[in-house]
């Protein structure tokens, strides 16, 4: 039973409690009040609003190792969701008011306007060291402006959190009925266009889709049809699509798995050309016969290497996963196609005798380098052969 009859620091009105007892004391920030979820960490250098806004988030909260978080501000279009999924954010520093012509609001006061708990004066580094060393722990961020932090009510809280593993998120971020989408990405002079001569029909799968990779796929000369995680093969097929897409999300792939592998494989059956990102890509793979894992610590920021096994080149990528496809497991007519120059774990994959093909980080760039865009034009280009 750990001990927590110690004295609260000076103006900390805020702490992280992890399940093994730890308490690191910190300023509260956004939302006052109690969130559980699993503590990772995240390297992008930009992007926080996007990286606060992927779905892929949910059920975690952040810690950012890169010191300026906030100091861009905040704004209506650099979001990938509509809703928050994320469970709070930890940051080294105070948010400094906001230095961008495109600033519309304090980081603090978007965190407070979606209800999302942070806090800052957390040595990260040190918070990061640990999640590398021992794996990401169930942990509870708790604000308390007055400084009454209730330590053992967050340690409880996350001692009984369950934990990512085995949990099915994408239905919880998933959108409920299906929808068009004809938005392209954003210029500097003009914002975000229109896709109003489209090549071809696709319908993307959302598990927890970001915009920017709808956006990515409808400036790449698609027609966009989102369809909810639960469609089955007959609600994807009844549209007509040329190509099939298999969206990011979050959660444990195979408890996704149940209800979203047997479309997968009815899609398959049907000859469509496929698509995966993320837990897209897990999906696909489990459909393809492959099995997945949890990772210790997970790949999550805008600067992992990936090198693609066919030309040779090496990818600078944005990531956000904390499951893997095991490589050991994949069937004889999948190949690997993109591997980690970090861990050397599987990357991306496809299959030999189908038009299907996946990759597990995120080629939108919405936040990260923008290596990876032309995988969708290979999507396109895909579909366009199989017509």
């Amino acid at each position: 039973m750990p001990n927590f009859d110690i004295p609260r620091p000076p103006g900390a009105t805020a702490a992280l409690v992890l399940a093994d007892g730890t308490v690191l004391w910190g300023k509260g920030l956004g939302a006052a009040g109690m969130s559980v979820g699993e503590v990772v960490f995240n390297t992008a250098m930009t992007g926080y609003q996007e990286t606060l806004t992927d779905p892929s988030y949910a059920g975690q909260i952040i810690t950012f190792t890169f010191p300026h978080i906030g100091n861009v501000g905040t704004n209506a279009e650099d979001i990938e969701t509509v809703t928050p999924a994320a469970r709070g954010l930890i940051i080294r520093a105070d948010i400094t008011e906001p230095a961008n012509w495109r600033a519309a609001k304090h980081l603090d006061a978007w965190l407070k306007s979606f209800n999302m708990i942070g806090l800052a004066g957390i040595d990260t580094r040190a918070l990061t060291r640990r999640i590398r060393d021992v794996g990401a722990p169930n942990g509870v961020v708790v604000h308390a402006p007055d400084g009454n932090v209730d330590l053992q009510a967050a340690w409880e809280k996350a001692q009984a959190w369950p934990g990512l593993e085995g949990m099915d998120l994408a239905q919880d971020v998933s959108c409920t009925q299906g929808y068009a989408w004809d938005e392209t990405e954003w210029s500097l002079t003009e914002g975000y266009g229109k896709q109003a001569d489209p090549k071809f029909h696709v319908v993307a799968i959302d598990f927890g889709a970001k915009r920017n990779i709808l956006r990515c796929l409808a400036s790449a000369g698609c027609k966009v049809t989102v369809l909810p995680a639960k469609s089955t093969a007959e609600d994807v097929l009844r549209h007509q699509p040329d190509g099939v897409f298999l969206s990011n999300g979050p959660g444990d792939p195979a408890a996704t798995g149940e209800y979203a592998v047997p479309m997968i494989k009815g899609v398959i059956d049907a000859g469509k050309p496929i698509f995966g990102i993320c837990l897209g890509h897990q999906m696909l793979s489990l459909a393809l016969g492959a099995k997945t894992f949890k990772m210790d610590t997970g790949h999550r920021g805008a600067n992992h290497p990936v090198k693609d096994l066919e030309t040779g080149k090496v990818e600078i990528t944005s990531q956000n996963h904390g499951f893997v496809v095991d490589e050991a497991s994949l069937p004889a007519n999948v190949e690997v196609t993109h591997r980690s120059l970090f861990d050397k774990s599987v990357e991306g994959i496809k299959a030999k005798d189908k038009p299907v093909f996946s990759v597990q980080y995120h080629p939108e760039a919405s936040p990260g380098p923008m290596d990876s865009h032309y995988l969708f034009d290979r999507f396109v280009d895909l579909i366009a052969k199989s017509k």
